[in-house]
């Protein structure tokens, strides 16, 4: 579990492809200061397990399904990268609940400059959308962030200087690619909605139940 509080601007230094996966060679100086085999990181939003660590970098096997399901496939050596090591239970939660299971790629719509901020509008994957709500959470890239103003098929955020210089939401234009997670708490009352609409449903109809 993460909270979407950016650590470290890391940077990719390979990517091997091996059959349908990949090796990531990822440099981060603070968060593989502490990481050991089996550890998770955070990397652009996409929970990632360390294989090894050397030289100030570490290593994750990246499988088929998260290369179709995030923006990390179109990362290269010396893409800059937004890092997280897992929240501790004794942390202070900065951010927002992040589980670092990405939910859709979305993509820069536009960019509008402030006197200290950036507007930032995302276009986001149709499926998404009834997840994302005025002034409620979203994770970009792994960047906690409150939505100013949610669409039908887009949504904004403004991005503060210390966003803007400490993460990769600073180096994106129009066009670029993003990883989103929407907030979990929404799915899970979505889905528990869900189901008690279903059962009232089978009541009404007399699913469910004995006969006297």
């Amino acid at each position: 579990m993460f909270t979407g509080i950016v650590e470290e601007l890391g940077e990719i230094v390979a990517v091997e492809p091996e059959g349908d996966s990949a090796r990531f060679t990822i440099r981060g100086p603070l968060v593989t200061r502490d990481a050991v085999h089996g550890a998770s990181i955070a990397v652009n939003g996409v929970c990632l397990t360390v294989v090894e660590t050397k030289d100030e970098a570490f290593t994750a096997d990246v499988m088929k399904e998260t290369l179709d399901r995030s923006a990390l496939g179109a990362l290269a050596p010396g893409s800059r990268v937004n890092l997280e090591r897992p929240v501790r239970l004794s942390d202070r939660l900065g951010g927002h609940l992040v589980q670092g299971h990405v939910d859709g790629v979305g993509e820069i719509v536009s960019r509008e400059p402030g006197d200290r901020w950036e507007v930032v509008t995302v276009a986001l994957p149709a499926a998404l959308a009834r997840y994302v709500v005025d002034k409620g959470s979203i994770t970009i890239d792994g960047v906690s962030l409150t939505v100013v103003e949610a669409g039908a098929d887009r949504f904004t955020v403004s991005l503060i200087p210390t966003t803007l210089a400490l993460t990769t939401l600073g180096l994106k234009g129009p066009g670029d690619p993003v990883n989103l997670e929407v907030d979990v708490v929404a799915k899970y009352v979505e889905r528990m909605i869900g189901d008690r609409a279903v059962d009232t449903r089978a009541i009404d109809t007399g699913a469910i139940g004995g006969r006297a």
